[in-house]
């Protein structure tokens, strides 16, 4: 059911010369089958030639070196020379094979060259018939011609051939009925052939070009769902809101950093940001100021990074970094200068006297921690001791033994003014021992 329905669309894109009726489609038909062409053609031509050679021996075998076979073979190496002529122009330029002059001419003339030999033997009836035959097969078969032409050369030798035998050969009437019925028989099937040919392989051709297309649509269409696919990872691994990577990406990206710094005993520091007062910055200037703010925060935050720390979005108004290759004096530095980064931004829907700041907490992954909780403990911890004691600063946690915490000092810190209660807010020089009940309290 498939194949005959594939069979009636390709018959209905053929007109009556078995070609596409649209001449994009047989051009690109025909280019696709010049090299065929070229080769089928350079082969036929040199079996013409040998096959004239070949008839040039015997005809010296029966006639000697007389006035006739001089003729004969005057004639025979001139379509040789024609023959061997086209062949080797399809062999430097294969799309001649498919060009209608050279062809035809060449054809023209060896059939014209295959009739005068005629009345030179006249007697040889069977002989001449018979290259008749041979030379009509050759016509449908390999010289790659369009329909029309093959017709007329076909034509003018089977009329040649005829009035050729009623001039010069005595034959009968009968033989020469049996001829007529021979070459139109040969003629019925020639054509039957070609045309059957040429169906086939434009057929052939029009389901390549489907099959190409559909490979082609298919490439597009995964082409087309990597990319979408590569999209969501990208949603589904980034904050929408700020650009940076979302809790669950930083903490894919931070546990292969841990696994790194262990195998290459290397330190790694985590780093826990918030901004300051957001709740009353949303409460005055709108939600939509809030969220301007945490972008140009983020972008602020990875101006200061180095290119191996990773930072992400830990949910709110906080921020979580991870700092490679960093211990705890080289991650409170950069610490100190994002902290300095932020308070110097200045962003026109923030009036005064409402300054932006963030509270930074460190930690550091100590030795034989095989995961980030600790650490995020820690820095979690100092964030909350920095907020408890005025914001805007940098705090640093570090385990000591059984739940002591070790002093670090901060360098570069100073007083900052709370801007709803006008108190002042004292540097933070390090971390007192033990932290009070309200640590999970309002930032």
């Amino acid at each position: 059911m498939a194949a005959g329905c594939k069979d009636t669309r390709t018959n209905s894109r053929l007109n009556w010369r078995t070609e596409f009726r649209d001449t994009d489609v047989e051009i690109a038909y025909q280019r696709s089958m010049q090299t065929h062409d070229a080769c089928q053609m350079r082969y036929a031509m040199l079996v013409s030639a040998g096959l004239l050679l070949t008839f040039s021996v015997a005809e010296y075998h029966f006639l000697g070196f007389s006035e006739s076979f001089l003729v004969l073979l005057a004639i025979r190496l001139l379509v040789m020379s024609a023959c061997l002529l086209l062949s080797w122009a399809a062999w430097q330029r294969p799309a001649l094979s498919q060009r209608t002059t050279p062809v035809n001419v060449v054809c023209l003339l060896a059939i014209s060259g295959l009739l005068v030999t005629i009345p030179t033997r006249p007697e040889l009836t069977g002989v001449h018939l018979a290259s008749a035959v041979a030379a009509s097969m050759v016509l449908y078969l390999f010289i790659p011609n369009r329909w029309h032409w093959v017709l007329i050369n076909n034509a003018y030798m089977v009329v040649g051939f005829i009035v050729a035998m009623w001039l010069w050969s005595p034959i009968s009437n009968g033989m020469m009925a049996t001829s007529l019925l021979l070459l139109a028989l040969l003629n019925l099937l020639g054509g039957l052939t070609m045309t059957q040919l040429n169906r086939l392989r434009r057929e052939q051709f029009a389901s390549l070009v489907a099959e190409r297309e559909a490979n082609h649509r298919l490439q597009a269409e995964i082409e087309e769902r990597c990319q979408l696919e590569g999209r969501l990872r990208h949603l589904a691994a980034t904050d929408h809101l700020t650009g940076i990577a979302n809790r669950r990406r930083f903490f894919e990206l931070a546990e292969h950093e841990l696994k790194r710094a262990q195998r290459d005993k290397t330190p790694l520091a985590l780093c826990m940001v918030d901004i300051d007062l957001f709740k009353n910055l949303n409460d005055q200037h709108g939600h939509a100021t809030g969220d301007c703010v945490l972008a140009s925060v983020a972008a602020c935050c990875q101006t200061v990074l180095r290119e191996t720390d990773i930072i992400g979005r830990y949910g709110g108004e906080e921020f979580v970094i991870a700092l490679p290759n960093a211990d705890l004096n080289t991650a409170t530095d950069i610490a100190e200068r994002l902290r300095i980064t932020v308070a110097e931004l200045s962003l026109p829907m923030i009036d005064p006297p409402f300054s932006l700041s963030v509270t930074v907490g460190v930690g550091c992954v100590e030795p034989g921690e095989a995961a980030l909780d600790a650490a995020m403990l820690r820095a979690d911890q100092a964030l909350y001791e920095g907020k408890a004691n005025g914001r805007n600063c940098v705090v640093v946690g570090s385990w000591l033994g059984h739940g002591r915490r070790s002093q670090h000092q901060l360098s570069s810190v100073t007083p900052h003014v709370d801007p709803t209660t006008d108190e002042v807010a004292a540097p933070i020089k390090g971390l007192a021992d033990g932290l009070s009940p309200p640590l999970f309290g309002t930032r």
